[in-house]
């Protein structure tokens, strides 16, 4: 699973400094290798604890450890908290999510929209499987450290993605607040909960990628459109792109019939059935902080001036991939059953 994480984030290091003539681009390169380096070194430290605790590196003999032989124990515990430093940062949770703000903003927009979505699944599989599977019997002693980072995901990213004007780190500053979803739904230690975790990711990715393939859309040669003001007018430019963009944060922000709000519908649910209403609550109005910074950019789009009147120029496959992602936000969201099922499925088979 380390190795497994490594040659990921090996590979991510270098693709966001692909453009070599670019400063900012090695400036983000440069802070998310350093950072990223000394959260696989807290990794691989918890690691070496639990396995100097349990005398196994195998998850199910972990667990099997812990529960036949009752260890819970100080060092057990301090092992487990380097492991969720590095799941921390994998996930882009605060206080580790310094470096995803400037990586988004510096990766070229096909580097950040890969960055978005790939890394998100591995990291839930990353906690799930030493979370949920080696360590599932210490689930009263992690719980408490992932509400902690949940909640204060859920508040930073909210908060400060209102400031943003540049739209790459304000979806980064989105995804930190989305990434504290995904933490609650795990921190309910429940089938319910990790399944809406997986559906959460499941969904997220497909909204993120639309998003920056959105911003891919209005760019052109020479020129990136990742300004917030870049979207000004675009419903007088390309109604229909203005309408997948309105799917893509309409899906965001959670509102209904769009898939985003069954996501973060099965979430709160799940942490309601867990006895924790005190959290529903706060995820409620966090979304309802979240709404404002998606709905401004359905503003720009629709009421407010193009600063840009060229006509937009994308290859054919681009257009049909992007209206193919909006619509799976709305066709999700209507009949979201099946993936709901499927996700439910495969967290019973595994855990």
């Amino acid at each position: 699973m380390y190795l497994g994480m490594e040659t990921l984030a090996l590979s991510l290091y270098a693709l966001v400094a692909f453009d070599r003539n670019s400063a900012t681009s090695a400036e983000s390169a440069m802070k998310y290798f350093v950072l990223g380096a000394i959260a696989s070194g807290c990794l691989l430290y918890g690691i070496s604890w639990v396995y100097g605790i349990t005398g196994s590196l195998q998850f199910h003999e972990i667990a099997i450890a812990i529960q036949n032989n009752d260890i819970n124990s100080v060092p057990l515990w301090f092992g487990m908290a380097f492991l969720i430093v590095g799941i921390g940062f994998k996930f882009g949770a605060v206080p580790f999510h310094m470096w995803l703000p400037d990586v988004y903003q510096g990766a070229r927009t096909p580097v950040t929209l890969f960055i978005a979505s790939a890394p998100k699944l591995a990291a839930l599989a990353l906690i799930l499987r030493i979370l949920a599977g080696g360590l599932g019997h210490l689930h009263e002693v992690w719980q408490g450290m992932i509400m902690v980072l949940a909640v204060l995901s859920l508040v930073v990213g909210n908060v400060v993605a209102i400031a943003q004007t540049n739209i790459k780190r304000m979806l980064g500053y989105s995804a930190i607040a989305h990434a504290g979803f995904i933490l609650i739904a795990v921190f309910t230690g429940t089938q319910e909960g990790y399944s809406a975790a997986l559906f959460y990711t499941v969904t997220y990715v497909v909204m993120a990628a639309g998003a920056f393939g959105m911003v891919i859309l209005l760019s052109r040669q020479g020129f990136e459109a990742e300004n917030l003001s870049d979207f000004k007018g675009l419903n007088a430019r390309s109604p229909w792109f203005a309408l997948m963009m309105m799917f893509f944060m309409f899906g965001m922000a959670g509102v209904p019939p769009w898939v985003g709000f069954i996501a973060k519908l099965n979430v709160i649910s799940s942490v309601l059935n867990a006895g924790f209403p005190i959290l529903a609550i706060i995820m409620v109005l966090a979304s309802v902080i979240g709404a404002f910074y998606y709905l401004r950019v359905i503003w720009y789009m629709y009421f407010d001036s193009a600063e840009d009147r060229s006509v937009l120029q994308a290859d054919l496959d681009t257009r049909v991939v992007l209206s193919v992602n909006g619509a799976a936000v709305l066709v999700l969201g209507i009949i979201p059953g099946w993936l709901l099922s499927l996700c439910i499925d495969v967290i019973r088979q595994v855990y």
